[in-house]
């Protein structure tokens, strides 16, 4: 394991902002961080980085318990760089910018020069070497911070949502540079994200801080809802709005639904069954959706249908051949009781 956090906690002016019974982080791979603005989400991040020390519990790095004590934190700084969502740069060039880390690290002229003209390349922004950094536009001058980040070649990669203040041609770059690192570089990639399809398109694994604790589940098909009987009625049929967007017929095998409340629902990934729409008309599915993404992940095929909310399904290998759902399909969702679970 690249980071494993065990019974961590954050204070700040005695107030409890981060409390996590365990975290496993793997190594070598690309791992999503959701949660509200205020979750802990940063502060996680900056722990990450050995930028801050926890007020309780215990780290390993690399499978290394981690001495917190700072000449101990400055040589594991070395091995993890944090790129902020609003990176400063220095009033110098473009290459200037790059250079610094490298000089301080003691890194000789030509090394310098041939590690500027390779960062530079692999973020697209060559031709800007010699530019004034401060004149680059903000998708440029996010791709500039990962250049200065990469040139450090950092066993980790922390990124605080790194296409949250560019435009959508940027973050398309900034996806697929991610993308790029993870695979030909095998640098272990951690973002924070309010963006649920960018995770799922991303990340292997995501992880979701509500108040500063890990999400008994994951964030995929975790939705706020209120629950309401159908039409009114005290024994009509239950239902539920994801949302406050999509209605969700609940099944009658349970008798514990709530008659009136708001509250959170989960859906299983895995127990949700995809169809083709128009080969099955004779069956009334859960919802109907498109399909906004489809990509293998280990030996299941994620995919991803917008059904009014994004809806992410788990399919078998097997199962996906047969029915070979392709972006912009439209297709139904039949989703099992035994996958519905209320959160709270």
């Amino acid at each position: 394991m690249c980071y494993t956090l065990t019974q961590l906690v954050q204070r700040y002016h005695q107030r409890l902002v981060l409390s996590i019974d365990r975290l496993e982080i793997e190594a070598g791979r690309i791992h999503a961080l959701l949660g509200p603005n205020g979750a802990g989400k940063t502060t996680l991040l900056h722990i990450l980085a050995f930028l801050a020390t926890p007020a309780g519990g215990t780290m390993t790095f690399n499978g290394e318990p981690v001495d917190l004590s700072a000449s101990n934190l400055l040589q594991l700084r070395r091995r993890v760089v944090l790129v902020d969502q609003h990176p400063i740069m220095f009033s110098t060039t473009v290459r200037g910018n790059i250079e610094f880390g490298l000089k301080i690290r003691r890194v000789g002229t030509r090394e310098r020069l041939r590690i500027v003209d390779e960062v530079l390349d692999l973020v697209g922004l060559d031709r800007y070497k010699t530019a004034a950094a401060h004149e680059l536009s903000g998708g440029e001058t996010q791709r500039l911070a990962l250049a200065r980040a990469l040139a450090l070649r950092p066993e980790v990669l922390l990124c605080d949502e790194p296409t949250a203040s560019v435009d959508a041609e940027n973050q398309a770059i900034i996806a697929a540079l991610l993308q790029q690192i993870n695979a030909e570089r095998g640098t272990t990639i951690v973002f924070t994200t309010h963006d649920r399809l960018q995770a799922a398109s991303l990340a292997q694994r995501t992880l979701v801080l509500e108040n500063g604790r890990l999400a008994r589940t994951t964030h995929e098909n975790a939705f706020a809802c209120s629950f309401r009987q159908d039409g009114g009625a005290p024994d009509g049929p239950p239902r539920c709005m994801l949302h406050g967007l999509v209605a969700f017929p609940l099944p009658p095998l349970r008798t514990c639904w709530p008659a009136r409340r708001d509250g959170r629902i989960h859906l299983d990934p895995e127990r949700i069954t995809l169809c083709r729409a128009e080969e099955r008309p004779d069956v009334v599915p859960t919802f109907t959706g498109t399909v906004v993404l489809v990509m293998a992940e280990d030996n299941r095929i994620r995919v991803v249908v917008n059904i009014g909310v994004l809806l992410v399904v788990l399919m078998p290998q097997d199962h996906y051949r047969r029915e070979n759902p392709r972006v912009g399909d439209r297709v139904g969702l039949h989703v099992a009781p035994e996958g519905i679970t209320l959160l709270d």
